[in-house]
């Protein structure tokens, strides 16, 4: 499979990868990063670099490139659309020099509008800035982002000309109401109030909030197909996968007012009536879990007081007994270790524990909360397909209203638990892929490598430390010590 002057770490590494979706960092002997990669099948990409065929017919830039790996990292996401965003993001982080194709800071698409306009309209960006306007996205395909664009400008008649505030002298150069269905309100076609409708209803549409417009193009294109019809079938198909696409990636909005107590309060009392709450959920915890290949998995833990996030209540966790990506075993060890140590302290329980993920990783932290003797604290999962709420207590799982306070409380707290998650991988990440390049000095064995980690904290400061610092180190001489700034110090990337 791989050239045999990669080490054995690498080549057990290629032999033991997930057929799953995800991202992966190749790295050069110093631990630098040279290529970050994301695929569907991670097995699958990867060792495909390292066929005999690959390696023998590539292109001389990948085939130095695949010369150039000694060690790789994997990040297992949930599907293809997250691992296009964290390629993205790791690109933008790392530099790597082998990666061209996103190294001139190419974003994915979103859409953006600004409500304060007189006259709104919806245009297409690439970078999501904190300007008060609100921003629908990114989404990895800009094919996606323009069909839907399309789409909600004729469905809502918004206009598409480009002035602050149209006008009869606009309308002169300008026929998107006979092809476009724009409502024309530069000409008094539509009023001022009735156009400001029409943009809310499209900006919840946008949000997600609006399913049954997706279902009536679905019903649209199998009416056409049953009367053969298949040319305007086959275009309201690709109209439906697009929006479809669209509300499976939640809308992101940039300078959104936070959410009122009032309104907290309120979401709060709809979820202990539709859930059967025994009391209102004055404290509520959610988990989430995020993998990195190998043992290096975590969880986060994010709570909301009154309905309200409240930082003081976050805490991480490095999951200890779970080897891969088992996100149910390794919600089971969160579940434990969190309430186990809250029942010994005799410590105030939620009153609802919600975990990020469907029945089966609910199932895993209800069976844990049994065995601890908490079962008879509520717990419920939050699916990300369509945003259900998962009861796994003989009920179906409950959609709630796009627009309700309660999915805002959940999906909210659940969003944060997941960037919470991510930032501390990522950080140990980086902190493990530094620390690596200590592995290939020769002289440095896990003992002398614990006891300058010891001494100086981090990769980081090591690289910083002069050599007589160094020195000072047991077991660490003159000659010990420049090589090992020869492997930590930062590299130009050119």
């Amino acid at each position: 499979m791989s050239n045999p002057s990669h080490s054995p770490l690498l080549r057990e590494k290629l032999a033991g990868l997930p057929d799953k979706p995800g991202c992966y960092l190749m790295r050069d002997r110093k631990g630098t990063i040279i290529y970050v990669g994301k695929a569907v099948s991670l097995r699958r990409r990867v060792q495909s670099y390292f066929r005999p065929a690959t390696l023998r017919d590539a292109p001389p830039k990948m085939r130095s490139m695949i010369n150039s790996v000694a060690d790789l990292e994997v990040i297992i996401v949930r599907n293809e659309t997250e691992a296009l965003l964290t390629e993205s993001t790791l690109i933008k982080q790392y530099r790597p020099r082998f990666n061209i194709v996103l190294r001139d800071d190419k974003r994915y698409l979103a859409l953006r509008t600004d409500p304060h306009d007189p006259v709104p309209r919806l245009t297409t960006c690439r970078i999501v800035r904190d300007d008060n306007a609100l921003y629908f996205g990114p989404f990895p395909s800009a094919a996606v982002v323009r069909s839907v664009l399309d789409f909600t400008e004729k469905r809502y008649g918004l206009r598409k000309c480009k002035p602050i505030r149209p006008d009869a002298e606009t309308y002169k150069h300008c026929i998107n109401d006979i092809i476009r269905f724009c409502s024309a309100p530069c000409v008094g076609r539509i009023s001022p109030e009735d156009y400001r409708a029409r943009f809310v209803e499209a900006c919840a549409f946008l949000r997600g909030e609006r399913l049954g417009v997706i279902e009536e193009v679905k019903a649209q294109m199998q009416a056409a197909a049953a009367a053969h019809d298949f040319e305007k079938a086959a275009a309201l198909r690709d109209t439906w996968i697009a929006l479809r696409e669209m509300v499976k990636q939640r809308a992101r909005v940039v300078a959104t007012p936070e959410m009122h107590a009032a309104d907290a309060l309120a979401g709060l009392r709809e979820l202990q009536r539709l859930i059967g709450l025994p009391a209102l959920p004055a404290l509520i915890e959610c988990f989430d879990i995020s993998n990195l290949f190998g043992t290096y998995s975590v969880a986060s833990l994010v709570a909301a007081v009154n309905g309200l996030p409240d930082r003081r209540l976050y805490r991480r966790f490095r999951i200890r007994t779970v080897e891969g990506a088992d996100d149910p075993r390794s919600m089971a060890e969160v579940i434990g270790r969190r309430y186990a140590r809250q029942r010994d302290e005799d410590k105030t329980m939620p009153g609802l524990i919600l975990i990020d993920g469907g029945v089966t990783q609910l199932r895993a932290a209800r069976d844990v909360l049994a065995s601890l003797g908490l079962g008879h604290v509520p717990s419920v999962g939050l699916a990300k397909e369509m945003e259900e709420v998962v009861l796994d207590d003989g009920r179906p799982p409950l959609l709630l209203p796009r627009d309700s306070d309660a999915l805002r409380i959940l999906t909210r707290l659940r969003d944060e638990a997941h960037r919470f998650a991510l930032d501390y991988h990522r950080r140990l990440r980086g902190r493990v892929i530094r620390e690596s390049a200590l592995d290939e000095i020769p002289g440095i064995g896990p003992a002398r490598k614990a006891a300058l980690l010891t001494r100086f904290g981090s990769v980081y400061r090591l690289a910083r430390a002069s050599l007589e610092d160094i020195e000072t180190v047991p077991g660490i001489d003159r000659t010990l010590a420049e090589a090992i700034l020869r492997a930590v110090m930062p590299r130009d990337p050119s």
